[in-house]
């Protein structure tokens, strides 16, 4: 009897929180058919704002999966001063509003006032209020997901394999592409499918740090709410059911394709 009330608790949970709300924006979205699925991709503005969002998580994918991968293997394999806060902050993009890491990216990278902003100025590169800022800001918020993913994997699957392999003369390179990849690929997988649900969906930090142009430097997730502010429900709708079905798809191709034995 516990057992089936605490499903139906959770079931209602999700339903209510996710479930619903996010079937609503796909019945609004098609109210009309696909007239406004048809309308985002006829407006030009609209084709950039996508292209520009896919481009920022295709780069933060990269970036944190590397960078992931390559922190999770440092906190895992060994043993160093300060690896307990270097863990910590790890977490810091969890726990800090999006909106005060844009407005820290102005602070360090701005043209006119921020620490460096001025001499990449002049050395004719622009951070803020153009791609790289929103790279920057949309791969600080994603940063963790990747190595939270890794992590309990490799920690998991042990050092013994590794050790076996470059007893056997192997290097640390070949131990890692041949053995460690292997055996952490579905902890990447899940990272890259996080990061990129993360990475499409990111607002707060882009806002700021986007500057909101028009054609230039406004994503997908900013076209959502220029949409709704201006009474352009059905375009709203439509976006974000665009950016939502990309998450959902990832989801599910995964669930397909992982091995049963994989958990």
């Amino acid at each position: 009897m516990t057992t089936y009330l605490l499903r139906l608790v959770a079931a209602t949970y999700l339903f209510l929180l996710v479930a619903w709300p996010v079937s609503l924006v796909a019945v609004n979205t098609f109210d009309d058919g696909f007239a406004s699925i048809r309308a985002l991709f006829a407006d030009p503005d609209i084709v950039v704002a996508l292209r520009l969002s896919a481009y920022v998580a295709a780069v933060s994918v990269i970036v944190n999966t590397l960078f992931g991968v390559t922190i999770s293997m440092l906190l895992v394999r060994y043993e160093f001063p300060g690896k307990r806060v270097l863990n910590a902050l790890l977490d810091l993009p969890l726990s800090v509003s999006p909106i005060v890491v844009g407005l820290a990216l102005v602070l360090v990278y701005g043209g006119r006032y921020g620490w460096f902003g001025p001499t990449l100025q002049g050395w004719g590169f622009d951070v803020i209020f153009s791609t790289p800022g929103i790279i920057m800001a949309t791969a600080f918020v994603a940063l963790p997901l990747m190595i939270r993913e890794v992590v309990p994997v490799l920690e998991e699957v042990g050092v013994e394999q590794e050790q076996a392999a470059q007893s056997l003369g192997a290097s640390g390179w070949q131990s890692f592409w041949r053995i460690t990849l292997p055996s952490i690929k579905w902890g990447v997988v899940y990272g890259v499918v996080m990061t990129l649900a993360r990475s499409l969906g990111e607002f707060g930090a882009v806002k700021v740090v986007s500057g909101n142009v028009l054609g230039q430097t406004r994503t997908a997730t900013l076209v959502v709410e220029e949409k709704y502010l201006n009474f352009d429900q059905q375009g709203a709708y439509a976006t974000a059911f665009l950016l939502a079905m990309v998450s959902v798809a990832c989801i599910v191709v995964v669930a397909i394709i992982r091995p049963k034995n994989q958990h």
